[in-house]
């Protein structure tokens, strides 16, 4: 049986966003931005923004369920590889929603992973 449970938390406050937004370390591809920062215990943490520009709710919806998915995957190797912990908040553009799963994994693991793995 597998393990449903989900290995990270979600950021809700608008107060973690604006921290993160300021203090975090940006990687921006064209899928997607993403904002990094280290913490110091529990669970990975994070945010998704959809903005209006994404696109009407069906393509915003879409943008959150494949960045989410491709982090599902991410999130279980970087728990592997590294101890510490980090909060990521991923600023969908107006192109996520067209693409796909994997081509958004191949966009994390490319420029999100080197930038944490080399700390």
């Amino acid at each position: 049986m597998t393990d449903l449970k989900k290995r990270y938390v979600v950021i809700k406050n608008n107060r973690d966003f604006s921290y993160l937004f300021k203090k975090g370390e940006s990687v921006v591809t064209y899928g997607f931005v993403c904002y990094i920062k280290p913490r110091r215990a529990g669970k990975n943490r994070l945010g998704i923004v959809t903005g209006k520009k994404v696109g009407n709710a069906v393509k915003r919806n879409r943008a959150r369920r494949i960045i989410r998915e491709a982090f599902r995957v991410i999130d279980a190797q970087l728990r592997e590889t590294r101890t510490e912990r980090f909060d990521f908040i991923f600023v969908a553009r107006t192109k996520t929603p067209s693409l796909k799963t994997g081509q958004i994994l191949s966009l994390m693991k490319k420029n999100v992973l080197p930038k944490i793995l080399q700390d």
